[in-house]
């Protein structure tokens, strides 16, 4: 009994055991399973992570491959695309030296055909001057011929004369043939050193008479102011003349008073200064106090008006030239030749003329018209100063150019050479010659009187009459010229050429004129003969 309760309570056991190991186990299962199932969820979640991840990381490898291939593909386009391009230039470039190959073939055959066509043009004047020569060896031939049967004849008579007749005889020739070689030798002297000296001399003339102030020029030098009444001269006098001793020391003019009435009269080469003192005198004599610091006052007072006024007139003047990058020393020189006339012509307005005549014959050359206006219009700076400077006016003028900043070459030396002071450097130092002599000489640019101007004619014909075999003299066009006529039978062509250059050389001796005078020689031969 007791041992079937054991085996009973052992199969209890172990049932129970059983069931508790099959709960345990179900237990196990379960949270096996679950967490299989948790395991087996992660995993999915985690390789569908790990495909995204690769799903993207292929896509962006892609899209980088792609565009890695792009940029290559672009590159390589750019290359072919600048290949092309280098070969286009090249092929261009290929193309214009080939037509500058052209060009400059076409030029070098032109440039011998030109060759070609003078040559042929030289070898047709030289045939001519052979002709030429020809005929005059054939001249000289029969010339020679007819000298030769004359030394015979002569010949023939000498021997039938005595020892001294012969001598005699000689001594007339060699005479007779020293003359005219020394007629011609000295004619060629002189033409040579006219060529040179011609200008200098009416230069030194002109440049005399500009800064003397002599009877011809008494209308520039003398400005006479009106004075209302004697009581105001007297006043402007001063007490034993003090007042007037002021002005004329703080002007540098002189002041002319003598019993004119009404009337006090101011001399000055300087016409800055003359303007000055007549500004002066009528500015006092309005206000009606004169006195030695009330005259000081008016003068500095005067001379800043007028020198604003010079740089006024140098300035419309330069613009209205339209020459620019002017020195304002330059102006105020320009504006100053307001105030200076030759023979009535203002030299400012003469020196606009002559800008623009120099234009317009440089523009006919085919040369640079502004330069040659420019030089034109400086070309007489230099008298704005000749009369406070040593020398010429055009050394004067072409120092001062350089000195305020003028560098070009052609107006410096047009400037210092446009009366042949020095020798001309380029072609527009004998345009603004040409346009100062056009300017100068035109009709009604000058004046004088008719009492000095038939003066003057009579006495260039007296000068002209006065040589030896000239028979008449005739002043014409205006006295710009004179023309002679001489005795054929007493003047050969040596000595007429002779009787020209006396003439010329007196005339610019003793006379004064505006620009240039010509002399005309004439000799006339004329044969007559009677037929009955």
């Amino acid at each position: 009994m007791t041992g079937l309760t054991g085996q009973t309570a052992l199969i209890d056991l172990t049932f129970a055991e059983i069931l508790l190991i099959a709960a345990a186990l179900f237990l196990g299962l379960a949270v096996g399973g679950v967490a299989i199932g948790v395991l087996t969820g992660r995993s999915l979640r985690r390789a569908k992570q790990q495909a995204e991840e690769i799903i993207r990381s292929s896509e962006s490898a892609a899209n980088i491959r792609a565009k890695d291939i792009q940029l290559a593909a672009e590159r390589q386009v750019a290359t072919r695309r600048s290949e092309v391009d280098h070969e286009v230039k090249a092929a261009l470039q290929g193309m214009q030296e080939s037509q500058l190959r052209t060009q400059k073939i076409q030029e070098t055959l032109e440039r011998k055909l030109d060759h070609i066509n003078e040559r042929e043009s030289r070898l047709d004047q030289k045939e001519k001057d052979n002709d030429a020569r020809g005929a005059q060896l054939a001249q000289e031939m029969t010339t020679a011929e007819l000298e030769r049967k004359s030394i015979a004849l002569r010949l023939g008579e000498i021997a039938r004369m005595s020892e001294h007749e012969a001598r005699e005889v000689f001594l007339a020739d060699v005479r007779a043939n020293s003359f005219k070689q020394a007629a011609a030798v000295e004619h060629k002297i002189i033409a040579e050193a006219e060529m040179k000296a011609g200008e200098r001399s009416r230069e030194i003339t002109l440049m005399a008479i500009q800064r003397y102030a002599a009877e011809t020029v008494t209308d520039s030098t003398v400005r006479s102011i009106k004075i209302p009444s004697e009581e105001m001269k007297g006043r402007i006098i001063g007490r034993e003349g003090r007042n007037i001793r002021v002005l004329e020391k703080l002007t540098g003019v002189d002041i002319l008073i003598d019993d004119t009435p009404g009337v006090i009269s101011v001399s000055c080469f300087d016409r800055v200064r003359q303007a000055i003192a007549a500004e002066t005198l009528q500015k006092l004599v309005a206000d009606g106090r004169v006195h030695p610091t009330r005259v000081e006052e008016v003068v500095e007072q005067v001379r800043r008006d007028v020198g604003q006024r010079i740089i006024q007139y140098g300035t419309e003047a330069a613009l209205e030239a339209d020459i620019r990058g002017l020195h304002p020393k330059i102006i105020e020189a320009m504006g100053k030749l307001h105030f200076r006339t030759s023979y009535g012509q203002n030299i400012l307005r003469h020196s606009l003329e002559v800008g623009f005549l120099a234009q317009m014959i440089a523009d006919q050359l085919g040369l640079n018209g502004t330069i040659a206006r420019r030089a034109g219009f400086l070309h007489d700076i230099g008298k704005a100063m000749d009369h406070e400077v040593e020398g010429g006016h055009p050394a004067i003028g072409m120092e001062f150019a350089a000195r305020h900043g003028e560098k070009s070459e052609e107006v410096l030396n047009a400037i210092g050479g446009h009366h042949s002071d020095i020798p001309p450097t380029t072609a527009y130092t004998p345009i603004v010659m040409a346009a100062d002599a056009l300017s100068s000489a035109r009709p009604g640019a000058r004046r004088e009187s008719m009492d000095l101007y038939i003066k003057r004619l009579k006495q260039l014909e007296a000068i002209a009459l006065e040589q030896p075999a000239v028979t008449e003299a005739f002043a014409v066009q205006a006295g710009r010229e004179v023309r002679v006529i001489v005795d054929a039978r007493k003047a050969d062509d040596a000595t007429t050429h002779m009787i020209a250059a006396a003439i010329a050389k007196r005339v610019e001796s003793e006379m004064t004129f505006p620009g240039e005078i010509k002399v005309s020689v004439l000799r006339e031969v004329r044969a007559n003969a009677v037929a009955r």
